[in-house]
């Protein structure tokens, strides 16, 4: 009887050593590209329990919140529809609603997805920020926003960008050099969407946080610790094996993760607070400690160097240095010192055609509609990007959602067994 069993029981492990390889293979097919409708099937099906868990939940744990929420709802279907001498400051909070959940929406989409997230510091925050300080310098003025929301949005685009200087009254910080605006005049005119953009990206970082935790509670690991046990592939490119190192330097100096060390990792551009907020929920590191170092270091300090490098990089007098050292050296460079003053001219203009406002054109002519201007150019960009993200978000779910479905097929062959 027991040799019979040891067969029996070396059997149904080659069936599950199988099964997991095909399980394996048949999450590396599941894309958008190979399996669109699978793929979209799972991603709705994923969507759906995920919906239905959480309205579950509320029901059994959150009466209160499904009642205050309920309550001010109607109390705001109530302001909107309701005609009065509130309408125009219930229009105004609605535009400061809007305002701030773009930038929050924004900061949330460049954190979340464990490193595929959209960069949407290069494609909003920062080109605000520069087009701002660069407008600010050519008028010699700050007051150019309308309102504190005067900013990019989506299908908006700020009044001051397309108004010309004069339209603004004259400069009002001038210097022998010309139009001179500092620092602290310019910061706080963009510190606001600046700090609401970094909490968006704090708020980006919870999620690997609270499925570590879980995997954690469970006993079980998230597959950023799982990539951490496996050996590195000799394929590997130089900088995916020196990640592979820091990264696993910071899983044996884990001891040492507390809110100190969150504060530092967040507050610096780094790839790896990923795998930070999966190390803190994997070892228990308690939520308000990880979540208020991440607020601090990216809305605070974070936020902070990224902006004031801006605003110095743009700014007339640091453009004005950085022209005068690259004069003089190239000056020095044999055949180019008598092509510089064509080339610093030419400089000049495209900055002028950039930063002005267009003229306005004449109702009796006629605009090109195939007008490839760098604005359309750019929104292509984005929203090829936008696609992109999109594509990312939808093969990782229905690819985590297959996992799910595996491993339950793998519990019930071996609990029959």
């Amino acid at each position: 009887m027991g040799s019979a069993a040891v067969p029996s029981s070396s059997s149904s492990g080659v069936a599950i050593s199988a099964l997991r390889e095909k399980h394996e293979k048949e999450v590396e097919n599941l894309t958008l590209t190979s399996q669109p409708f699978n793929t979209l099937r799972l991603f709705v099906e994923a969507t759906f329990l995920y919906i239905k868990r959480s309205i579950s939940y509320l029901l059994a744990h959150g009466g209160w919140f499904m009642l205050i929420t309920t309550l001010l709802v109607a109390f705001g279907v109530l302001l909107v529809t309701v005609d009065g001498p509130h309408g125009k400051h219930v229009e105004e909070l609605l535009e400061y609603a809007r305002y701030s959940l773009w930038w929050i929406a924004l900061g949330v989409a460049s954190s979340i997805g464990l490193g595929s997230g959209l960069h949407t510091f290069v494609l909003y925050l920062g080109p605000h920020i520069a087009l701002f300080t660069l407008k600010a310098t050519q008028c010699g003025r700050v007051d150019l926003k309308s309102a504190p929301y005067d900013t990019i949005q989506l299908k908006r685009v700020p009044s001051w960008l397309e108004k010309s200087c004069s339209e603004f009254g004259p400069p009002l910080m001038l210097s022998a050099a010309g139009s001179r605006v500092p620092l602290t005049s310019i910061l706080p005119q963009v510190q606001l969407e600046a700090i609401l953009w970094s909490i968006g990206t704090a708020l980006g970082e919870l999620p690997p946080y609270f499925i570590s935790r879980a995997a954690s509670v469970s006993g079980g690991t998230v597959d950023g610790m799982e990539e951490l046990d496996a050996s590195p592939s000799e394929d590997s490119g130089i900088m995916a094996r020196l990640l592979n190192r820091i990264k696993r330097w910071l899983l044996t100096h884990s001891q040492h993760l507390n809110f100190f060390t969150v504060l530092v990792l967040a507050s610096v551009p780094n790839p790896l607070f990923d795998l930070a907020g999966i190390m803190c929920g994997q070892f228990g590191v308690p939520f308000w400690e990880f979540f208020l170092a991440t607020l601090i270091g990216k809305a605070i300090i974070k936020t902070h160097i990224q902006t004031i490098f801006i605003i110095c990089v743009c700014n007339n007098q640091l453009l004005d240095w950085m022209e005068n050292e690259l004069i003089w050296i190239l000056s020095h460079v044999p055949g180019l010192a008598a092509a510089l003053p064509g080339l610093t001219a030419k400089l000049h203009a495209m900055k002028e055609k950039y930063i002005d406002a267009p003229p306005p054109v004449p109702s009796h002519i006629k605009v090109n509609r195939w007008d490839f201007s760098f604005a359309s150019i750019w929104n292509g960009i984005v929203w090829l990007m936008l696609l992109n993200f999109f594509v990312k978000i939808v093969t990782a779910t229905a690819q985590r959602h297959l996992k799910k479905k595996q491993e339950k097929e793998v519990d019930a062959l071996t609990h029959l067994d």
